[in-house]
């Protein structure tokens, strides 16, 4: 992990995305990393094609993480997939697989528990905490989470970031 860690700082974007696949990540074309990415378990962890992570975004791979295509996580995402059992006498480590769904939008600072669906479409606002499953094409925000609104079904949109990305940065 310090390995990888270490690579995530680097200002050569080519070499971020190598390294995660190096360390068994699976990476779709046209996916952008920017700088400072923490993963953990990343050979457990999936992206889709012209998806788009933000700065300082932690990945944890341990329970299995599927992210869809041109999802855009803002700066200092988090995503969680394995924790303590705060109710267990003797702290047992418990994991869940996440799922996010094609065409996702997670603001600045959102947090996203164990065990969380997140629909196709959806957007969660800047600093939620999203748990369970979020319905596909919503406006959630809040903590925890709640449902805020509705977003139009004929989004077809392709990110690009890749392309308009500077290879050094």
């Amino acid at each position: 992990m310090s390995a990888l860690r270490f690579v995530m700082l680097c200002p050569i974007h080519s070499w971020r995305i190598q390294s995660l696949k190096l360390f068994g990540a699976e990476i779709g074309p046209g996916v952008t990393v920017y700088h400072g990415l923490k993963a953990r378990g990343a050979r457990r962890i999936s992206i889709g094609a012209r998806t788009s992570i933000g700065d300082a975004a932690t990945l944890d791979g341990r329970g299995g993480l599927s992210i869809g295509k041109d999802v855009n996580f803002s700066s200092e995402v988090q995503v969680w997939t394995a924790q303590h059992d705060w109710k267990s006498a003797d702290f047992a480590y418990s994991d869940a697989p996440v799922r996010i769904g094609d065409r996702c939008w997670l603001g600045p600072r959102v947090i996203v528990l164990p065990g969380t669906t997140i629909g196709e479409g959806t957007v969660v606002a800047a600093g939620a905490v999203a748990k369970g499953n979020l319905e596909p094409f919503c406006l959630y925000g809040g903590v925890p989470a709640k449902k805020l609104g509705e977003r139009p079904r004929n989004i077809d949109y392709q990110l690009d970031g890749s392309r308009s990305k500077l290879w050094w940065w």
